[in-house]
């Protein structure tokens, strides 16, 4: 069946021709800011930006073809309990879809929801600055946490170049910026030392990881405190403990990277507590409580705001980490239109992996023709398994879909999806 969706934007956008780079490897150009040798490329018309798209107005492919494919795809026993829904940005048409407003378990590809809110209530240069501060006692620093989970050792390193000189004995870390629960009662501590999440804290060196910044490395079980632990390391104080930050002069700070950079990290990585600390960063400049049930239903009372359907979606945290998350193809899709249509959510098409190139997908699509050119948030749980993402077609078409696949088994039902995917990258 074919659906129209309306759209508004006054932003261009790119169809992609090719572009070949490295050890063979197709890398597409549809300005989503990859760095690659320059691409053919032509211009989209400018009716795709119109306030009202009338699929009438335009020549529209027949899809009937398309559709009848993808329908052989979905049949795959691979898929277990599949749905989900593809649609061509352009037209708007939707060219195929399976129960695509049935709201099922998806994973990671939460995340599309949390990285949506983020761009939407904090910009696209949104940075965060963590300070240093002198304490009430002699002696005492405080770190007051503003958010940054990712504190790497190069920033540490800042922050005790700059309180070089000081007697300091004592460092305290204040983490009162998010003052409810950073433990959701629906996760399982034992994926602390499994390395998927740790009590999200409002600073943290690399997300909590132990031996290394990225990739599920298990996670400490103090990150807050590590961060007092290395500062104090590093200027030689003997003490550290948790405090309140004083009004004062800021002795000390440094500057996170941009939220687009992080973006780009979090769906590389897939990783849980940048998701979660990315909802209570939009919670705190709210106003609003900060534990994941609440920075959960404030993600979803944002995107009703925007104008999105989010008939059947219920969701308890805004990783996908939780098994109860609800969330329904069509808002999944519905944000990438918007994303491949709107400024103000284009970094989100931008920070998505590659298909046998980046983060996620990076082992993926080997020998497939959606390699280098399908984007795409990926969602593994037990049974689990999710796609959703935006792919530029042979002919120059682009497709956003989600495909969502439950009651299957993981591996297995990743073949499939990407081969479903990769049917669009052959039309």
């Amino acid at each position: 069946m074919k659906k129209a969706l309306w759209v508004s934007s006054s932003v261009g956008a790119l169809v992609v021709v090719s572009s070949v780079i490295g050890a063979g490897i197709w890398v597409n150009s549809t300005g989503f800011g990859l760095n690659h040798p320059p691409a053919q490329t032509a211009e989209m018309p400018p009716a795709l930006f119109s306030s009202a798209i009338d699929p009438a107005a335009t020549e529209v492919p027949d899809f009937s073809v398309l559709t009848e494919q993808l329908n052989a795809k979905a049949s795959d026993s691979r898929l277990g309990s599949f749905v989900g829904i593809a649609r061509d940005v352009e037209s708007g048409l939707v060219v195929w879809e399976q129960n695509p407003d049935v709201a099922v378990r998806p994973a990671s590809a939460t995340k599309i929801l949390t990285a949506a809110v983020a761009l939407y209530e904090l910009g696209a240069n949104d940075r965060i600055t963590t300070t240093v501060v002198a304490g009430e006692q002699p002696g005492t620093v405080v770190i007051k946490a503003a958010g940054d989970v990712t504190i790497s050792q190069e920033q540490l390193d800042e922050l005790g170049e700059q309180l070089a000189g000081q007697n300091i004995t004592r460092v305290e870390v204040d983490t009162s910026i998010w003052p409810d629960a950073d433990f959701a009662e629906t996760w399982d501590p034992i994926d602390i030392d499994a390395g998927y999440i740790t009590s999200v804290e409002p600073v943290m060196i690399e997300g909590g990881r132990i031996g290394g910044a990225e990739g599920d490395l298990p996670r400490s079980h103090t990150p807050a405190l590590d961060v007092a632990q290395a500062l104090a390391d590093h200027v030689g104080a003997t003490e550290v403990g948790s405090g309140t930050a004083p009004e004062g002069e800021v002795l000390a700070s440094t500057t996170s990277d941009t939220l687009v950079e992080r973006l780009a990290r979090m769906m590389k990585d897939s990783d849980n507590v940048m998701a979660e600390a990315l909802a209570k960063e939009v919670a705190a400049k709210n106003h609003l409580a900060t534990d994941s049930a609440s920075t959960a239903q404030m993600t979803l009372e944002i995107l009703q705001q925007h104008g999105f359907d989010l008939s059947g979606v219920s969701i308890v945290d805004n990783s996908g980490l939780s098994f109860d998350n609800l969330i329904t193809p069509q808002l999944l899709d519905d944000i990438l239109t918007r994303a491949a249509t709107e400024n103000e959510l284009k970094p989100l098409l931008a920070s998505l992996p590659i298909a046998h190139g980046t983060g996620t997908l990076e082992d993926r699509y080997e020998g497939l023709s959606g390699a280098g050119w399908v984007r795409a948030k990926t969602g593994t749980l037990t049974e689990t398994s999710a796609l959703a993402g935006v792919v530029t077609s042979q002919s120059g078409r682009v497709f956003t879909f989600a495909f969502v696949s439950n009651k299957s088994e993981i591996l297995p039902a990743r073949e499939a999806l990407d081969e479903m995917a990769s049917v669009l990258r052959d039309f």
